[in-house]
């Protein structure tokens, strides 16, 4: 055999060994891809995501509220609550309306940093905390920021999930 010969079948034999290494991998690849995209932690984390995000845009509005369009700022309180709070924010709806239009204050807020602490998928039920600064403008003064923490229950209604509960945590 010539040295040219066998250099060509040992060539071939490499190649053949990284084809068969290249095709186990990605058949490996492929089996992780489709068992981690069927996997029920995705879901879980999706449906948290989920929570998260809507919690905090309910917790922002439930902080911004202008006294100038007081309406439309209840509306929105109503909107991202549910059970006893969504009574409670109907009840006193007009109680709520007088004070904020006789204070002449407007409040808006951002949240600076949430997270969901408890999650049960089954029953449609959260539990977040969240860092919110609010920027608070009366009337004639000059703004001022303030940041309160809170927490807040969650419950999915329907496909959104909405506060069912929320409250200020003390600082310390």
């Amino acid at each position: 055999m010539t040295v040219q010969a066998d250099t060509a079948r040992r060539r071939h034999k490499l190649s053949l060994v990284l084809f068969v290494v290249s095709l186990v991998c990605a058949l490996v690849l492929g089996v992780l891809w489709v068992l981690a995209s069927n996997n029920s932690s995705v879901a879980y984390a999706a449906t948290r995501d989920e929570a998260l995000q809507q919690g905090q845009e309910a917790i922002v509005n439930f902080n911004s509220l202008d006294h100038k369009d007081i309406d439309r700022g209840l509306q929105r309180w109503e909107d991202n609550s549910t059970g006893a709070l969504r009574d409670e924010v109907r009840k006193g709806r007009k109680d709520y309306a007088t004070r904020i239009q006789q204070a002449k204050s407007s409040t808006t807020a951002r949240v600076l940093d949430a997270g969901i602490v408890e999650l049960d998928e089954n029953a449609g039920k959260a539990r977040m905390i969240a860092v919110v600064q609010i920027t608070v403008t009366v009337e004639g003064q000059p703004p001022a920021n303030k940041q309160d923490r809170y927490q807040a229950e969650l419950t999915r209604e329907g496909d959104v999930w909405k506060i069912s509960g929320l409250g200020t945590v003390p600082v310390g």
